[in-house]
């Protein structure tokens, strides 16, 4: 009997390394196309990474850097990436060319749209801009939707002055006089005040104090992915927006996660980008219809205002570019006011 138990025990225990085994090699790969370099807009995927969220998903995901919102769309397009990150207002023109794209869930459910310049050649309205430099990479989601915000604005685009950039190269070129100002997301405003010389010497001009209230930062995925892998996208999207709900409910565990797994970021740095990223997120949509939710009304919006504004060669439709069909409600946490 003695022994009859340690063989049963031992059936019993190759078993169970067997379905562990078995578990693990059923993990689907999926790459997520970042749309910059680490930032604190990416805090919750290394959150939803390192909690297991994605692994009890049935995923085995990777994080991919890319140099703006055209490099990740790139990227989904051409299904070198499953999902990515990109602006809509880039999504859209994309679609507009014929790409196999849809926006599948939001970030920022407020727009960080935005221009940094400095004191002493302030950039305070979009008039501002005219006989000007501005920096950015040729990818860049503001760069793409430039033409929309300018012809709101009657701005004449020919006296403004774009300068090609790489990404990592956005704070060195304003604050060294390089040029007079950069498109960046307002969440960066830390790293621009500290090379500027401590808080509140950066300028800031965000595009949503100028009626430009329109969708940015979200989630795209491919045709591809949408049509053959539905159920591992709308896991991967609960999983991330889980991330999120663990970021908003306490910020300096998140923080501290990131920097294990990327340990090159600056906290401090990171912890501030963050936290400006959340108030773009606190919202009452977010709160009734769950973290991501797209309303249907501001994202047609987008879409006119695109439309309209950015030459596009061919209109598109709302429905063409997102959907809130993969996304499943993730609440907000009741801490997070």
């Amino acid at each position: 009997m003695k022994r009859y138990k340690t063989v049963f025990g031992a059936l019993v225990t190759a078993s169970l390394a067997l379905a562990g085994a078995s578990a693990a090699q059923a993990q689907e790969k999926f790459l997520f196309a970042l749309n910059w370099f680490p930032v604190g807009d990416h805090t919750a995927y290394w959150v939803a990474l390192d909690k297991g969220y994605y692994a009890k998903a049935g995923l085995d995901v990777t994080l991919e850097n890319s140099k703006g919102s055209g490099d990740s769309i790139a990227k989904v397009d051409t299904n070198r990436a499953d999902a990515g990150l990109a602006d809509a207002a880039v999504v859209i023109s994309a679609v507009s060319r014929g790409a196999k794209i849809k926006t599948v869930g939001m970030i920022f459910d407020k727009t960080p749209l935005n221009v940094f310049s400095r004191q002493d050649t302030p950039i305070r309205k979009p008039k501002d801009l005219e006989g000007r430099t501005i920096a950015a990479p040729p990818g860049d989601s503001q760069r793409q939707v430039w033409p929309a915000f300018a012809k709101l604005h009657g701005v004449d685009i020919d006296k403004v002055t774009w300068v090609n950039i790489e990404p990592t190269a956005k704070v060195a070129a304003v604050s060294e006089k390089r040029v007079d100002a950069v498109a960046d997301y307002l969440t960066g405003q830390p790293n621009y005040d500290k090379a500027m010389g401590g808080p509140g010497k950066s300028v800031l001009m965000p595009w949503a104090d100028f009626g430009f209230d329109m969708y940015s930062m979200s989630i795209m995925a491919s045709e591809k992915t949408m049509k053959d892998r539905s159920k591992a996208l709308k896991a991967f999207l609960e999983a991330s927006y889980m991330g999120w709900r663990d970021v908003m409910a306490d910020p300096d565990a998140a923080i501290a996660i990131y920097k294990k797994r990327v340990p090159e970021i600056d906290v401090a740095y990171i912890k501030a980008n963050t936290m400006l990223g959340l108030s773009l997120m606190n919202t009452d949509r977010y709160r009734q219809n769950g973290i991501g939710w797209m309303d249907p009304k501001k994202m047609c919006g987008s879409v006119d205002l695109v439309n309209t504004y950015m030459g596009l060669s061919k209109t598109v439709a709302c429905e063409q570019v997102y959907t809130n069909e993969f996304l499943t409600k993730v609440s907000m946490p009741d801490s997070f006011k």
